[in-house]
């Protein structure tokens, strides 16, 4: 049997609640989820009814029809749910760690200055970037290519095509998310105007 540490009693509902919110929103019955994960019907129900005792294979079965793993299934909830955002006050931009993955990272930026005339000044590396402008009217410049994306529109690209962003037409301001080879690639080449300018 799974053996519940941390608060007993809390975690066991907790983990039974959680089976039973994934099922109803991937839309299945009693029946599909236990037909999906080998089970009797009775036995599934009484498993989210916590008339049944968790046993460690069940859960295994269970995480792995609802598209989880185990430890997302028996994961407790955090304290640190709220975070602040680290500030970078020179290329005036704010950044948060994503904790799930510590790879990403998200930044709001509030830009000023349009993207760079020269093409010598976009830059590329590895990774993916995603962004959601915020506010205002954003310039995406990729390769030889040239977007315009306005307030709540948002673009996702390989960092590895040439890119600059900048604003139009007035101040704008864009959140932005990079995964662990993109945020490498900005900090490695943050520095002075042309960070400023190029939206980093």
């Amino acid at each position: 049997m799974l053996r519940m540490t941390q608060g007993t009693g809390e975690l066991d509902s907790l983990v039974r609640k959680r089976i039973r919110a994934l099922r109803v929103a991937q839309g299945w019955s009693l029946d599909e989820l236990a037909t999906r994960a080998r089970l009797s019907p009775s036995t599934l129900s009484r498993i989210e009814n916590g008339q049944r005792r968790l046993a460690l294979d069940q859960l295994v079965t269970l995480a792995r029809a609802l598209d989880t793993s185990l430890d997302q299934l028996v994961e407790t909830a955090t304290d640190d749910v709220v975070s602040s955002p680290m500030i970078d006050s020179t290329h005036q931009l704010m950044r948060w760690p994503i904790r799930a993955d510590p790879g990403m990272t998200v930044v709001r930026q509030r830009m000023t200055d349009p993207p760079p005339d020269n093409p010598a000044r976009l830059r590329a590396h590895p990774g993916r970037e995603w962004l959601v402008v915020l506010s205002g009217v954003a310039v995406l410049l990729l390769g030889n290519r040239r977007f315009r994306v306005e307030t709540n529109q948002a673009a996702e690209f390989p960092t590895m095509l040439p890119h600059a962003i900048g604003a139009e037409g007035g101040p704008c301001e864009i959140l932005g998310i990079f995964d662990r080879d993109a945020r490498r690639g900005h900090q490695s080449s943050d520095g002075g105007a042309d960070a400023r300018r190029t939206g980093r």
